[in-house]
């Protein structure tokens, strides 16, 4: 084929794929507008995740009627004017690409009016051409509204995600601009309903507690900035040996009590941006090294101010990604600020008191599940719906793996307990150490397998409703999970606000339990609000929740129980999560260990 010059159009379309990836890419671009033209106000709202309308609307500075069409052409900015200007960049925005790149895939209508002006502009954009143009009234600022996102690329439009999906990346968005300016009020309103508001006081932690929750906030630690001397310009700085460039970071992060499965609550920005960067984030994960369990992450919000000079902001279209000059030096900077933060102000964990011993009547309801023997009888054809089951389960432990999964516990003969937490038994080859938590853990996962296996998840309906408060991200996730939810026994409804009302609950759940498991289970969904969590995850979360604790004292005749339903089990080995169960000491190690051998 021969080379061609593309049309306007095609090439258009093909730019606009850079800056508008989704829903949430049109949102940032028009609030990181709104925000460089000082505005103090910003109104954000959304229908069907996005696709059908976004509208933003601030009270800055506005833009002139005679520079209304000038904003829709492709490298039109007022943000830079020479190529100076891109070595020491201090706005969000600079590439003049953001509204020609939106307008092209979308319906889009601009009203403005400027500051000193008596009226204000009207603009109608179809595929980027202009439809109307007129004067129009209104207070000062900008209002951006886009519609049918992607009308014209329905290969783009096809590829989008469920409405929950996409408005719950609208959702961190605003959430992470919340953060980086605490001094705006932001709302964001999906589908009528208000879903974030923050008071703009210049409070971070006030905003903390909108965007994660009260009781994380409560856990957040202020970071202590001792401010660097003023830094020269950059040709002095590097006019001398080893000269370093000066790095403040504030904000705040998360005691070592207080992680993640993700690193969904990981909001990292330099000069105010929101960025994505590995290296920093491994950075805040060191600093938290043997503190917190491996796997888990930590929590942190976190802002890295620098001379614009030092830091490379023209990378990707989306700008989520920068460049340092010196990155071995913001490493260093974040991991140690981060690792002073929690060594020092992080509450020494209080020494807990007598654990409650188990009332016999909590251990008697807790017997009248139906057994895993019993639950499997009700299955038809039950070797081949145990080792289906068990090819589906996620064991994450590499240990585990090399055990038979159809492996049975011989017949144990239980001694006592240590510590409140194992359970002490003798076998015929030895000693068993059992692990009383993750031993009823994987008794409750198998029944809860098999009640699966029948299309029976028992549910106990809740004599009065649990009210239950969520975060924006989480309530999005909700949104659309509610439905496969109610698979496990679950009748969750919205209320109003952030309020959803929980009407009936597994069985195997206590409503004290609920806010915890429900937590874990949408903090478990990802990135996707509409990728439910398999179902193994939930069954093996409501196990977890579901099981006797450590620090629980047993009688000798609940322990004896326990063993029982171990024994019937079919991977007794480990717990749902992988972890092992039990420590065996054989005989021989025990003659060994002893001297006998």
């Amino acid at each position: 084929m021969p080379i061609r010059v593309l049309s306007p159009q095609v090439a258009s379309k093909i730019a606009a794929g850079e800056v508008v990836e989704r829903p949430a890419s049109v949102a940032k671009e028009l609030i990181e507008n709104a925000i460089d033209a000082g505005a103090t106000e910003i109104r954000v709202e959304i229908r069907q995740g996005g696709r059908r309308l976004i509208r933003v609307s601030d009270n800055g500075c506005g833009i002139a009627a005679q520079e209304a069409t000038l904003a829709f052409a492709r490298h039109a900015t007022s943000k830079i004017t020479d190529e100076a200007d891109l070595s020491h960049i201090t706005t969000l925005g600079f590439r003049g690409e953001a509204l020609a790149s939106i307008a092209a895939v979308s319906h889009v209508t601009l009203t403005s009016r400027a500051r000193g002006e008596e009226a204000g502009t009207l603009l109608r954009l179809q595929g980027g051409e202009i439809v109307r143009h007129e004067a129009h009234g209104g207070r000062t600022g900008t209002t951006i509204a886009v519609e049918n996102l992607f009308y014209n690329t329905p290969a783009r439009l096809k590829f989008l995600r469920a409405e929950p999906t996409e408005a719950s990346h609208i959702v961190e968005m605003l959430s992470a601009y919340a953060m980086a300016y605490p001094e705006l009020s932001l709302h964001l309103i999906d589908n009528g309903r208000l879903v974030l508001q923050t008071p703009g006081n210049g409070k971070l932690c006030d905003v903390l507690i909108k965007a994660f929750d009260l009781s994380v906030a409560q856990q957040m630690l202020e970071i202590q900035v001792d401010e660097p001397a003023p830094a020269d310009d950059l040709a002095a700085r590097e006019s001398q040996p080893g000269h370093e460039i000066p790095v403040r970071v504030s904000g705040y992060v998360g005691g070592p009590s207080l992680h993640r499965a993700s690193r969904n609550y990981q909001m990292l920005f330099v000069n105010r941006r929101w960025i994505q960067d590995r290296a920093l984030s491994y950075a805040v994960e060191e600093a938290y090294r043997t503190l917190i369990p491996v796997g888990r992450h930590p929590v942190a919000v976190l802002n890295i101010r620098m001379d614009p000079v030092d830091v490379d902001v023209n990378v990707h279209p989306t700008k989520r990604e920068v460049r340092f000059r010196d990155p071995r030096a913001v490493f260093s900077a974040v991991q140690r600020v981060v690792r002073r933060a929690v060594i020092g102000q992080a509450p020494v964990a209080s020494v807990a008191s007598a654990p409650t011993p188990v009332l016999s009547d909590e251990w008697a309801s807790r017997q009248s599940y139906p057994s895993p023997r019993s639950a499997w009888d009700m299955v038809p054809n039950r070797a081949q719906a145990a080792m289906e089951i068990q090819r589906t389960a996620d064991v994450a432990s590499p240990t585990a793996q090399s055990v038979p999964m159809l492996e049975r516990l011989p017949m144990l003969r239980v001694l006592g307990q240590v510590r409140q937490a194992y359970v002490i038994a003798e076998g015929p080859d030895g000693l068993y150490l059992i692990d009383q938590h993750a031993a009823h853990e994987r008794v409750l996962y198998e029944q809860l397998q098999a009640e699966q296996a029948t299309m029976k998840a028992p549910s106990q309906a809740l004599l009065e409703p649990l009210a239950l408060e969520f975060t924006p991200s989480e309530r999005s996730r909700l949104d659309g999970m509610m439905v496969s939810l109610a698979a496990f026994g679950f009748d969750i409804a919205p209320f109003g606000g952030d309020t959803y009302l929980v009407r009936a609950i597994p069985s195997a759940l206590k409503a004290a339990q609920v806010r915890a498991v429900l937590a874990e289970l949408l903090e478990g969904a990802g990135e996707e609000a509409d990728a439910v969590p398999p179902a193994q995850h939930v069954l093996a979360v409501i196990a977890c929740h579901s099981a006797v604790r450590a620090g629980q004292t047993l009688t000798l005749d609940e322990a004896r129980e326990l063993i029982h339903q171990l024994e019937q089990t079919i991977s007794p080995y480990t717990c749902p999560h992988g972890r092992p169960t039990m420590i065996h000491l054989s005989s021989l190690q025990l003659e060994k260990s002893f001297g006998r051998r």
